[in-house]
């Protein structure tokens, strides 16, 4: 392993940063709790872009969506998918929201358990070498031998300091990466998992009713968000609303992980709607029919704007529900959301 570190200045600034040569620039940033922008974390958002001015580097990714060919002629680069070749000098706008509230570390962790969810989503445990505290709503990147790069995955266990981890994932039939999880790795075998990152965790001192939409894989975020909404001594007042859109009833999960948290009863709601069900179709009981912010409006309208809101799915559906919000003029410091491409 290459144990060479380079130091990185933030041009117009005091800050500064250590960059080991097998880490990434935005990543080393965040371990020193430089606020460097970011979402998406694999080179797709292109929200980490920042300007060399001084130095050497290298690319993980040449052809990554979230670097466009001006960029490139501008000498801008990825945070996400560049490495350091010596010292630099980089020009960026820094922006608190973005400073870690839990300092990512990198650890090797092996698998202890799987369980299915659905036909095409399954929950998968590891058990890590080193602790990782992190809040609940935040992700991890696991590196899965014989993938090229890192694998964003949401943790859907509570936010916690300790050694375990669990991830809901949707097996994507061309997924390099879910292809990996759900067909080659087995119990016992390791992988490297470094993280938290993301900044749609839980706001454990929000005083407000919670609402979670998920769609898809999205289940996994918004379960470790009702679970620690859960297990939080200030959020014991609050009512926590959830819901989850799916294409068909075979889709259709969450609700038994809900029912078992300590008090569901008196403070939770579950609903499930689906959209591709045809209108001669018989809907099962418990079902809607129909989109995800269509329920989301229908149900709760007005009440929005009195709501602390997290959504993780699909991005047409993580489009479709920010353009309501917008519209039910729900102030934007009250939604919570970390852009997947």
């Amino acid at each position: 392993m290459d144990t060479t570190v380079h130091a990185v200045q933030l041009a117009g600034t005091d800050q500064s940063f250590f960059c080991a040569a097998d880490d990434t620039v935005l990543r080393a940033a965040l371990r020193h709790g430089i606020a460097f922008p970011y979402e998406c974390n694999v080179g797709s958002c292109g929200n980490c872009k920042f300007e060399l001015i001084e130095g050497q580097v290298s690319t993980l990714w040449p052809e990554a969506p979230g670097l466009s060919e001006k960029d490139k002629q501008r000498n801008r680069w990825l945070g996400c998918q560049t490495r350091a070749l010596g010292d630099l000098q980089i020009k960026l706008r820094t922006g608190d929201k973005y400073r870690p509230i839990h300092t990512p570390v990198r650890t090797s962790a092996r698998l202890v358990s799987s369980r299915t969810i659905t036909h095409d989503i399954s929950e998968f445990g590891f058990e890590l070498v080193q602790p990782m505290t992190f809040a609940s709503g935040q992700y991890a990147l696991v590196q899965l031998a014989g993938v090229t790069g890192p694998r964003a995955y949401s943790m859907s266990n509570a936010g916690v300091s300790g050694t375990a981890l669990a991830f809901q994932v949707r097996r994507l039939p061309q997924g390099a990466g879910s292809t990996a999880l759900f067909e080659q790795l087995r119990v016992g075998d390791a992988v490297e998992i470094d993280g938290p990152y993301g900044m749609a965790y839980l706001r454990e001192h929000a005083a407000r009713d919670i609402l979670c939409v998920a769609g898809g894989s999205g289940l996994s975020p918004m379960v470790s968000v009702a679970r620690g909404a859960f297990a939080s001594a200030p959020l014991a007042p609050r009512q926590l609303h959830f819901v989850y859109g799916a294409r068909l009833p075979a889709d259709v999960c969450g609700q038994d992980m809900l029912q078992v948290l300590p008090g569901w009863r008196e403070r939770g709601s579950y609903h499930a709607v689906v959209s591709g069900l045809d209108r001669e179709a018989p809907l099962p009981e418990g079902l809607a029919r129909g989109f995800v912010h269509d329920m989301v409006d229908q149900a709760y309208g007005d009440r929005l704007a009195d709501m602390e809101i997290y959504f993780a799915g699909p991005a047409l559906m993580a489009q479709s529900l920010l353009k309501l919000l917008i519209a039910r003029k729900v102030p934007m410091d009250q939604v919570h959301f970390d852009q997947f491409y």
